[in-house]
């Protein structure tokens, strides 16, 4: 029996346990590593289907396995930031809960996902490893801002529970060879985050995936009057 059936479905797995340790530390309150583990996560998250597609290793348990990986790394964990991160206010004790919305919608953004056939080379809706990198960066740089404005967290977890299910498309920031005319959109959104990297440092992780949501709305309107 072949190893390399295996190695897509093992990076999977550890995925799945960055996932674990970024809920742990979500809820222990330490935001920085909290970010970290998702980052982690989320480089495996890309090496699993780099790795099926390239020792042609596909299957259908990989394929399942790896939502489930997603739900926990970057479905539960923002929800646990932000649970975590209200639960510090002095807010009705109901509306805590209020952040595992984002754990519900992305779990129905990985089921669409499954089902999707449009979904081959471009998204529809938010990708979830994005929106929990927004969470992680946002709770990180501006936990003690929001201590003030708690409404403004239950706003914006509305707002991206709807972005995860909406019907917006949005491109994919996989990078086809270095052809300058086959990426240049994925060039053109890696040129913005590196402007923002500069001018806000590590506060602009979370602005990483607004230009992102911006760029692909831009992109979508200027395609239908096109």
């Amino acid at each position: 029996m072949k190893i390399k059936k295996y190695i897509p479905n093992t990076i999977t797995c550890l995925n799945l346990v960055s996932g674990c340790v970024a809920v742990w530390l979500a809820f222990q309150g330490e935001y920085g590593g909290a970010l970290v583990a998702i980052f982690v996560a989320a480089i495996f998250d890309f090496c699993d289907g780099f790795a099926a597609r390239l020792l042609k290793a596909y299957s259908l348990l990989g394929k399942e396995l790896d939502s489930l990986a997603d739900v926990v790394s970057f479905g539960f964990t923002p929800g646990a930031l932000i649970f975590t991160l209200l639960s510090q206010e002095q807010i009705p004790y109901f509306l805590r809960f209020a952040g595992f919305l984002i754990s519900i919608f992305s779990a129905l953004r990985l089921a669409k996902f499954n089902l999707d056939q449009r979904q081959t080379n471009s998204f529809i809706g938010l990708p979830v490893p994005a929106n929990a990198i927004f969470w992680g960066g946002i709770v990180f740089a501006f936990h003690a801002f929001f201590a003030n404005y708690w409404w403004l967290l239950l706003f914006l977890t509305i707002i991206f529970s709807f972005l995860l299910v909406a019907e917006i498309p949005m491109f994919s920031l996989k990078i086809k060879g270095l052809s300058l005319k086959e990426n240049k959109i994925q060039y053109i959104f890696i040129i913005g985050c590196i402007i923002l990297l500069i001018v806000l440092r590590m506060n602009s992780i979370p602005f990483f995936i607004i230009w992102y949501i911006l760029f692909s709305v831009s992109l979508n309107i200027f395609a239908k009057k096109g």
